[in-house]
């Protein structure tokens, strides 16, 4: 091969194409129509998506030049994309948790998370027992203890030294968070100074096994809560901030402090936003530790572990949950998480068990030995798109860690309800968007599985946000929710009703034009079967007559007429007149011109793209008398 052949790029014999071209040939195929306004998508992290991206897209980051485990580490600490995969365990025996994790390290698993009760009684041979068998050396240690962090810590050291672990070859961390505590609960567990005093203590502590992670920032929590993705970087970045800003002024140096932090985020189903946001939070990291003048650049690589959030997860239809954590498990590997946790696609409504544990597990085994991602670093650099979100990750998000700064850092932003409202404006847009169908959670939403009830009753509690917060909280406390659990406990309700009633029927009649007919009619089958109730779907009838004959002997609840705009007034009329007083009567669609002629024959529902379905389908439980 000459040097010549050796050194032509790829394509070169083909003749670029100019953005204005692109934007010609959009236009040609938009006949015109103003692309800006269609093709362009505005996002909850306020980036503006456009159709298209091109190279020169890079050149305003300047960050396509950066390399794998160099300062500031946007494209990954190390050269190969290894990760931890992790499962937590809850520990309220020793003995059975100890066999639990020595079967899963057996199946895979190289991180273990032990989930402690803050009640828990804890001693040397409570923890020795629980270690017991564990190769600490292989396999990463967590444990997840609240206000026991330290106890559990000293113990730790203790068994180390006793069975002469080699310390640095411990990896681990203790999840002390003084920072949730205050967000969720309203009031730190004795004083914010000693709170403070605490996290200094287990990084003095920590100091004989120099991979241990003390201090903990959960960002995923902030997610549960309806954090937009720059919120919860901006938020956990002015967290750790903090901690630098608090320890320092207590004689630690910010090397020792941001080599004890562990970031915690959530990932979600936003596949390319996700990926780009690990790369914008290591970039964030650095670029905040600058200001610290830090020694030793390995201090800013950022210890990141990831869990799937339970904020797009549903309780119906759940093994969509599967399909979801499944992207999210891949948005976190090729964003370069050092660990990742995939919540059981049943978690939502019930303990998981071994086989919704055993799923969660070979997801990640599956990505690793059958898709092999860990074998390349940021595959994702130099993707015009996922380069120009995580550029303008990185600047929202600062912007927005400023702004909390200016306001005297994360706490003070807390007592003023910054943070607060903040996210409850972000979460209540979503639950909107969602209530409209803007967006979509499949199954509950949209598409629902209308064979799916559950036969046991659930929990009403999974349906309501999880407050936890404390007597005599300091300040208004965050929730955390789900996006789907009011469209769910629609159809909780309508299950439960059914178990002693009837199920609540809605009966499609498509009359006229066939082509609206039928899509009317299946969107309207899809709508009610949002909130639980039988839908009968018909093929369409030929006259007025027809339809009512067959919808009287269908003794439904609902009847929904199912047309054209321009047809409605007359079959409205003829239809209210024959079934007025047999069942509710609904109009698929919402004819403008129209309403105001059909509501004065005296049909007042509507149901159209626009409409809230939340809203809607508890107004007709209402009227059911479904309670």
């Amino acid at each position: 091969m000459s040097k010549n052949t050796k050194n032509k790029k790829l394509f070169d014999e083909f003749p670029g194409v100019s953005a204005q071209e692109w934007e010609n040939q959009l236009i040609k195929d938009l006949k015109g129509a103003d692309y800006t306004k269609t093709l362009f998508k505005n996002t909850r992290e306020g980036i503006l998506l456009h159709p298209f991206y091109r190279s020169e897209d890079l050149q305003k980051s300047q960050l396509a030049d950066l390399l794998p485990g160099q300062f500031p580490f946007l494209r990954g600490k190390n050269e190969s994309n290894s990760w931890l995969i992790r499962q937590d365990i809850i520990v309220d025996n020793f003995a059975s948790a100890n066999k639990k994790a020595i079967e899963l390290a057996a199946k895979g698993v190289n991180s273990i998370g032990f989930l402690f009760s803050n009640q828990i009684e804890l001693s040397v041979k409570d923890i020795e027992n629980l270690m017991e068998n564990i190769h600490s050396e292989e396999s990463e240690v967590n444990f997840l203890c609240g206000t026991a962090s330290h106890k559990i810590l000293s113990i730790y050291q203790e068994l180390v030294e006793k069975y002469q672990r080699n310390p640095e070859k411990i990896y681990g961390s203790v999840d002390f968070d003084p920072f949730m505590a205050f967000t969720f609960r309203g009031r730190f567990c004795q004083t914010e100074e000693y709170a403070f005093t605490h996290a200094k203590q287990l990084v003095y502590a920590s100091k004989e096994l120099p991979n241990f992670k003390v201090l903990a920032v959960h960002g995923f929590n902030l997610r549960n809560a309806g954090a937009t993705i720059v919120q919860e970087l901006a938020f956990s970045l002015a967290q750790a901030v903090e901690y630098i800003d608090k320890l320092s002024n207590q004689g630690l140096t910010a090397d020792k402090i941001a080599s004890r932090i562990k970031f915690n985020f959530g990932v979600g189903s936003n596949y390319f936003m996700e990926i780009a946001k690990l790369r914008a939070a290591r970039y964030l990291w650095s670029k905040a530790l600058s200001a610290f003048e830090i020694i030793n650049p390995e201090s800013a690589k950022m210890s990141v572990h990831s869990v799937s959030v339970l904020w797009n997860k549903s309780t119906y239809d759940p093994y969509v949950n599967v399909l979801r954590t499944s992207t999210e498990a891949m948005s976190a590997i090729i964003g370069g998480t050092d660990s990742l946790c995939l919540t059981p696609f049943n978690m939502t409504y019930q303990m998981p068990n071994e086989f919704s544990e055993r799923i969660a597990r070979n997801q990640q085994l599956l990505l690793k030995e059958e898709s092999f991602l860990d074998k390349v670093t940021d595959v994702s650099a130099g993707s015009y798109f996922i380069e120009n979100l995580t550029f303008e990750l990185i600047q929202n998000a600062w912007d927005l860690f400023l702004e909390v700064e200016e306001k005297g850092g994360y706490i003070a932003a807390l007592r003023q309800g910054f943070v607060q409202d903040s996210i409850e404006k972000e979460a209540e847009k979503s639950k909107l968007a969602m209530a409209t169908r803007r967006e979509i959670v499949l199954g509950n939403n949209q598409y629902p599985d209308t064979t799916e009830s559950y036969t046991e009753m659930l929990n009403p509690d999974i349906f309501e946000d999880l407050d936890l917060t404390l007597p005599n909280s300091e300040i208004k406390t965050l929730k955390q929710s789900r996006l789907s659990q009011s469209i769910e406990q629609i159809r909780h309700k309508t299950d439960r009703y059914a178990q002693k009633n009837p199920r609540p029927k809605v009966f499609m009649l498509p009359l006229g034009n066939k082509s609206m007919r039928k899509i009317r009619a299946q969107f309207a089958c899809n709508y009610f079967a949002c909130g639980g109730f039988e839908v009968e779907d018909n093929n369409g009838f030929e006259s007025v007559a027809e339809a009512v004959e067959t919808a009287k002997e269908a003794k439904a609840d609902i009847f929904v007429i199912c047309s054209s705009d321009s047809e409605y007034p007359a079959l409205a009329e003829a239809v209210y007149h024959e079934l007025r007083h047999h069942a509710l009567l609904v109009i698929a669609g919402f004819p403008k011109e129209y309403v105001e002629e059909i509501t004065a024959i005296g049909i007042n529902h509507f149901i159209h793209a626009k409409s809230n379905i939340v809203e809607d389908l508890n107004a007709y439980q209402y009227e059911l008398g479904i309670d």
